[in-house]
């Protein structure tokens, strides 16, 4: 049934649009021949100085049922619908189907229906984005088999794929959480051998974005490129959008503290100190249980539960993905990095009078935090094989 849809998963973040054709072949999904990438910044309506409405903000919209696009967002959120038609007509041009099936993953809160972002932490909330794009692409002369049935999360679309593609982390392990950090954090977990969607274990594990780092910042910014390069900027006290123009990335400010530079290597330090402290809530909470570590963003967020059904799990595997992922594989990474990292975890895990005997010999060897549990994903495709995935699903199901 497949040999006559052209599925397309899309990966869409805060800085560009990754699309590419999906194959499924006896039963196994793999990435197509096709793709097709669109950077927001390339078109006209692009604002190089947006920045998104605060974030408390927005989730107190939410709350009182009250959202108000400003006229930025309206006008920012243009770019992103001009980048995703072209990326699938470019999808569409060279491929031989007439008849096309959309998966898309995108980060921030769903409205009600899932074809809706009504709060997002690096761009602009696009509450009818579904509808607005699907409309937009008749007008293409696309033939969607079927309406987008939701925007998923991207970080469950990087779930979805690490265990589904050949490749991916997720397959061989039984418990694994993964942090994939790109233009924004995203969290997937597998326990007891399935896929746990963050959203179905809001009551006792809280997402990246969501909680706060200690001089006020959302976590998310300590491990997606984005956030790293926001920080970077603080400290250097250069403009965010001139290290862009500067074409200074994460793989720049690694060589910069390696051969020295003092604020990258204060960047990397606030870094790896930051990350260990996440990983290591992450390794309490599924084993102890909720310990308070952090506070959140949105001053009204519930406690977490600290009880569980998870309670007692060790992680077979951390694995790190996307740009923070190919990060870590850069040669000087170890230094700059991996070994910090890895003594700011055996520090925390060895101190934690939560975790017992069992957990700590399972995660310190050798007087060190096991360097074999932490790994990096080599699917960067993950996202985007997980939205093709996801809408065919839907597709057959219906």
């Amino acid at each position: 049934m497949a040999d006559d849809i052209l599925i397309i998963g899309i990966d869409g973040g805060a800085s560009k649009v990754s699309a590419h054709q999906i194959i499924l072949k006896n039963d196994v999904f793999a990435l197509g021949n096709h793709k097709a990438i669109r950077e927001y910044q390339n078109y006209s309506e692009f604002q190089t100085d947006f920045i998104p409405v605060d974030l408390k903000t927005q989730l107190s919209e939410i709350q009182s049922h009250s959202i108000k696009l400003t006229e930025k967002e309206l006008a920012q959120s243009k770019a992103y619908y001009r980048a995703f038609i072209d990326a699938i007509n470019a999808i569409v041009t060279m491929s031989e189907f007439d008849k096309v099936l959309i998966g898309i993953g995108l980060p921030g809160i769903k409205s009600a229906d899932g074809r809706g972002i009504i709060a997002m932490a690096n761009g602009p909330r696009m509450p009818n984005f579904a509808s607005e794009l699907e409309s937009r692409l008749v007008k293409n002369g696309i033939n969607l088999v079927q309406p987008i049935a939701k925007l998923g999360s991207d970080a469950d679309y990087c779930g979805i794929g690490e265990e589904y593609a050949e490749e991916g982390a997720f397959r061989m392990v039984s418990n694994a959480y993964y942090l994939g950090g790109g233009t924004g954090a995203a969290d997937a977990l597998k326990l007891g051998g399935k896929l746990i969607s963050f959203d179905d274990c809001r009551d006792w594990l809280a997402k990246t974005w969501e909680f706060k780092s200690k001089d006020g910042k959302t976590m998310e910014a300590y491990c997606s490129a984005n956030g790293i390069q926001s920080i970077y900027s603080e400290i250097s006290s250069v403009p965010q959008n001139e290290l862009i123009k500067q074409k200074v990335y994460l793989e720049q400010i690694l060589y910069r503290a390696y051969s020295g530079e003092i604020e990258a290597m204060n960047t990397w330090e606030i870094v790896t100190e930051t990350l260990a402290l996440l990983l290591y809530e992450r390794i309490s909470t599924i084993y102890s249980g909720y310990q308070n570590i952090f506070e959140f963003i949105d001053p009204n967020h519930s406690d977490l539960q600290k009880d569980h059904e998870y309670l007692g799990t060790l992680l077979d595997k951390i694995i790190i993905g996307q740009r923070l992922g190919d990060i870590f594989k850069n040669k000087v990474a170890h230094e700059i990095i991996i070994n910090p990292l890895l003594s700011k975890l055996t520090e925390l895990v060895m101190s934690d009078s939560l975790l017992d005997e069992k957990a700590k010999s399972h995660y310190i060897k050798r007087s060190q935090f096991n360097s074999n549990i932490l790994t990096t994903s080599r699917l960067r495709s993950a996202p985007v094989l997980g939205a093709g995935i996801d809408a065919w699903n839907s597709y057959v199901s219906i």
